[in-house]
């Protein structure tokens, strides 16, 4: 459903992801977890179509993501880390206006419900520039729901949301997999997405570490039979891959220098 194929991603003379391929199928929630500039935010917005790929090919339900732009779009929804709603407009107006970006009829009671859900009911008549922040964050994620989309990218969705609507977020994404949806979130609360994801891809400085199923995940780094916890694997990993780099860095230097 989400393929990311060689996908790289410069700045100028910086590259923030080098060289990503991974497959989301049916069914999967993937992990996204790295440092700070680790290019997981990049590698959400290429695939959303929002920044064009350096190199690479991206495609949502089979559509290049930039060659087949409206295709791949139907198909997805993107819940960026801080959703950029219309000031002037109503809760239930944003509804209504995705609504007819997707050509969607008769939303009544699907946005109903889907308000309902996120607690969001009383809200229907407030304009989103007097919605708190966690508000927000949940009027986002009732308009990327609202078509239904197969394929969904959620960038830090728990920022802002209190321990219920966090709850009600993780089972929203748990039931939509069920139904068939592939999904990733990224997320620095690791814990959050511990019992939530099927597969994990971590990122350092642009570069996967590990991609692999949960299962893997932890039979791979597990300790002496200790109990093991993402955060205890994510430190590992990124210590390892910047161990690594910095030998490279140093080889490099000592190489020009003989030379």
């Amino acid at each position: 459903m989400i393929q990311v194929i060689d996908f790289k991603k410069a700045y100028g003379s910086t590259l923030a992801v080098a060289g990503l391929t991974f497959r989301v199928h049916p069914h999967q929630v993937w992990g996204l977890v790295g440092h700070n500039g680790a290019g997981k935010t990049t590698t959400l917005r290429a695939i959303s179509g929002l920044l064009p790929p350096s190199q690479g090919t991206l495609r949502v339900a089979g559509f290049d993501v930039m060659e087949e732009a409206l295709q791949a779009k139907a198909n997805l929804a993107y819940v960026p880390d801080d959703p950029q709603l219309f000031d002037a407009l109503t809760v239930g107006e944003h509804l209504r206006f995705s609504a007819a970006a997707y050509q969607l009829q008769d939303i009544q009671d699907r946005a109903a419900e889907l308000l309902h859900y996120f607690e969001l009911s009383d809200k229907v008549d407030t304009p989103a520039e007097n919605l708190s922040r966690g508000m927000r964050q949940k009027l986002g994620i009732c308009c990327a729901y609202l078509h239904d989309p197969p394929a969904i990218l959620f960038d830090e969705p728990f920022t802002g949301l209190d321990p219920r609507a966090i709850r009600r977020l993780k089972e929203s994404v748990s039931r939509r997999a069920e139904q068939g949806a592939a999904i990733i979130v990224s997320s620095h609360l690791l814990a959050m997405v511990e019992d939530l994801c099927t597969h994990f891809l971590i990122l350092s400085h642009g570069t996967p570490t590990f991609s692999g199923t949960h299962q893997e995940l932890f039979e791979k780094f597990e300790h002496d039979g200790e109990e093991t916890t993402l955060e205890d694997i994510f430190f590992r990993v990124t210590d390892l891959a910047e161990a690594a780099a910095q030998g490279v860095v140093e080889t490099s230097a000592q190489e020009t220098a003989r030379a």
